[in-house]
Order: structure tokens, then C-alpha cells, then sequence
């Protein structure tokens, strides 16, 4: 029997970056699993590229616990590592590679763990759904939850092990991502007064989305118990123009809305839309069809479990922990809780302070304490 370091350099050795597919990842997972007589189902994306991993330990015909982790990690291009970022490092009691914090360290826990779970005569099943794209908005899961949907038995609770330093986690912000496109007219940069500059109207639209973060930030809804205590708006990228000498009749900017739980994302979204038509219309003696059009990039729910509920007790007693806290990322747990109306609590090895960064790293000591709590998970699903 493998441990779950072991199968962790098993894991990062895998380039799963979102752009590119996780298929051999995926069939090694499978094929682990296989191993173990545990029946699997893979749900691809739509190109095929890509695949949900589902699997079963124990009984299938009664509600569950599922353990659900994301198989995709964040490119590593233009880092500075100090080692292979796709080659486990162990040093100073840390191990260092891409995805081994965010979140392939607590995928390798379960992997570990599927033996002794096989052989404790389950009377409460353990489902593994390990999905794909999750770092580009949370896309793969939605596919394997349509399956589950409509299955005839839906899980009891989802344990989401994203990194939380093995702190229960109740909440989470949502996310709604939009690309919006400025059309202007062009023209000859001597002759500027004659086009409507697109990377203007963006501007003057970004900066109305600075007046509303402004609204929000003064008097909006407040928790204190986010590290960001209030909903944000960030524009993230801009791209216009073709060369200097031409007003560029075309902008693009991408933005979000990380949003609390209480508040109304989509009236957000209103108000940018109004102010949207409302620089636009600025401009359009001049050109009558100067406009802006918004497409959906990323949706998510936020996730908010009741921290006196029976899910986060059961975490608890996993963990030995008593606390709680909430976290401005986001994770599939809301999707969870929105599709199936599961409650879903997020709790896993590594600090989502080192993901994404070079030299991202996941403690020997959490990894122990993952295994600790899953080898606890199979005692009282086997009690």
C-alpha cells in the first residue's frame, strides 16, 4: 500500500494545467482505483479532452460523503522555481511542486486511504469526485453534478479539500466573470475628433466600475469574517488597438464580482450595465452605434453552510477542531450545495497562501493530518 506522498509525486508529476487535458492523470487515478475493485465513471467534456473521475466505496444504494478535489493546477510560465515544478521536492519537512498545495495533496489522501475503505466493510458509501477546469470557474463539475442530478440516491454531505490548513470552512464568495467589448468608430489618428475611441469608452466604463466598488466598499453588506470583508470588483485585463496611428474602433476588458453570500450579484451587474449605456450614449454624436456588449466568462454560487449543522459537526469530529472559518476564494462547494442541495464544508491540507505562486509547497505535517482525519472518515462510516 502506497502513502499519499508517494502517490502525491505520482500526481504532480502530471502537467494538468487547464489549458492542456488531465486524461493521463485521470487514467492513472482509474486505473489506482481499479486496482481496488471500486467501480468508476468518467464524464468528459464536451471536446474530450478532459474528464470528471466518479467513484464508489461501499454501498451504493444510500446518501454518502463526498470528497471532491480538482485535478487541474495553474501554468507555472514565467515563475522562478527552485526545482522541477512538475517533480515532487521534499525538503525542510515541505514538498514542493505545482498543484501540491491547490490541490493534489488531498487528492493523494484519498488515494491513500481507498485500501483501508475497501476493507472496512462500509456501511455509509465514500464517493471521490475529482473534476477538471475547476481553476478557470469551477467548469468541469457542473457536467459530473447534471449526472448526479438525476441519479436515484443523492450524497449526504461534500467535503471539499481545497487548502484550509485542515480548518473547517463554512463559507465562501461567489464569482460571476464578464468579458465586455467597447465598439467605437476608427479613424486616422490626425483626424481623432472624427472617430470614437474604444479604448476610451472602456476606460470611461471602468472607471464607473470603480465608483460602484466605491458604493459597495462605504455601504454595502460587511462580514468581518472574510479576509475581505466586502464584495469586490476587479477588472483583470484590457486589450485594444492595433497601432498608434489608428482610433481603435474595438476594446476588450475582463471583469469580476467576488461576491458575499447575502449580497445580490446580478443587481451588480445591472447597475454596470446601466452605467455601460449610460457612457455610451455619451459618444454617440458622434457614431449612433458606439455601444458595449458583456458575455458571461465564469458563474459560481457562493457557499454558505450553517455552522451549528450536522455537516460541519461531522467535520469536526473528523478533524478534532472546533472552529470555523470563511475564505474569499472560491470552490465547488457552492455548486454543490445549488445543484444537488447538499451541504458542503471545505477542509484540506496546505495554505492557499503558497498556491499559485512559485515554490507552492504542502507541509509533510498537513498530508499526516489529512490521513489522519480520513482514516477516521472510514472508522465511523464503518462503525
Amino acid at each position: 500500500m502506497r502513502n499519499s506522498i508517494d502517490l502525491l509525486g505520482d500526481l504532480v508529476a502530471f502537467p494538468t494545467v487547464s489549458r492542456d487535458g488531465n486524461l493521463d492523470l485521470i487514467d492513472y487515478v482509474r486505473n489506482v482505483l481499479t486496482g481496488l475493485e471500486i467501480p468508476t465513471t468518467l464524464v468528459h467534456s464536451e471536446d474530450g479532452r478532459k474528464a470528471n473521475l466518479w467513484a464508489t466505496i461501499g454501498p451504493a444504494d444510500r446518501p454518502g460523503i463526498v470528497l471532491s478535489g480538482h485535478t487541474d493546477v495553474v501554468p507555472v510560465d514565467g515563475q522562478a522555481w527552485s526545482s522541477d515544478p512538475f517533480k515532487l521536492d521534499r525538503r525542510d519537512g515541505n514538498l514542493y511542486g505545482r498543484g501540491s498545495a491547490d490541490m493534489k495533496g488531498f487528492i493523494a489522501c484519498c488515494l491513500a486511504m481507498a485500501p483501508r475503505a475497501v476493507r472496512a466493510s462500509l456501511h455509509t458509501p465514500i464517493n471521490f469526485a475529482f473534476s477538471y477546469d475547476e481553476e478557470i470557474g469551477c467548469v468541469g463539475v457542473c457536467r459530473l453534478l447534471d449526472l448526479l442530478k438525476d441519479a436515484p440516491v443523492r450524497p449526504r454531505l461534500c467535503i471539499v479539500g481545497e487548502p484550509t490548513l485542515m480548518q473547517a470552512v463554512t463559507a465562501h464568495k461567489g464569482k460571476l466573470g464578464f468579458r465586455v467589448t467597447a465598439h467605437g468608430l476608427e479613424a486616422h489618428s490626425s483626424l481623432a475628433p472624427i472617430g470614437v475611441n474604444a479604448i476610451y469608452m472602456a476606460a470611461d466604463l471602468i472607471g464607473e466600475i470603480r465608483v460602484i466598488q466605491k458604493q459597495i466598499t462605504e455601504t454595502g453588506a460587511r462580514d468581518g469574517d472574510y479576509e475581505v470583508a466586502y464584495t469586490t470588483l476587479h477588472v483583470g485585463k484590457v486589450q485594444g488597438g492595433e497601432v498608434m496611428n489608428i482610433v481603435p474602433n474595438r476594446c476588450t476588458f475582463d471583469f469580476e464580482i467576488r461576491y458575499l453570500p447575502e449580497d445580490n450579484a446580478n443587481g451588480i451587474v445591472v447597475k454596470i450595465k446601466a452605467a455601460a449605456e449610460r457612457v455610451a450614449a455619451t459618444y454617440r454624436a458622434v457614431y449612433a452605434e458606439a455601444r458595449f456588449n458583456f458575455a458571461e466568462l465564469q458563474s459560481y454560487p457562493a457557499m454558505n453552510t450553517p455552522v451549528d449543522g450536522e455537516a460541519v459537526k461531522f467535520v469536526h469530529s473528523l478533524t478534532g477542531g472546533n472552529s470555523t472559518g470563511k475564505i474569499t476564494f472560491g470552490t465547488e462547494g457552492g455548486l454543490f450545495q445549488k445543484v444537488l442541495g447538499i451541504p458542503a464544508v471545505v477542509c484540506g491540507p496546505g495554505n492557499i497562501a503558497v498556491a499559485h505562486k512559485p515554490d507552492e509547497y504542502v507541509s509533510v505535517a498537513q498530508m499526516a493530518a489529512c490521513d489522519r482525519m480520513l482514516e477516521r472518515l472510514v472508522e465511523k462510516l464503518s462503525s
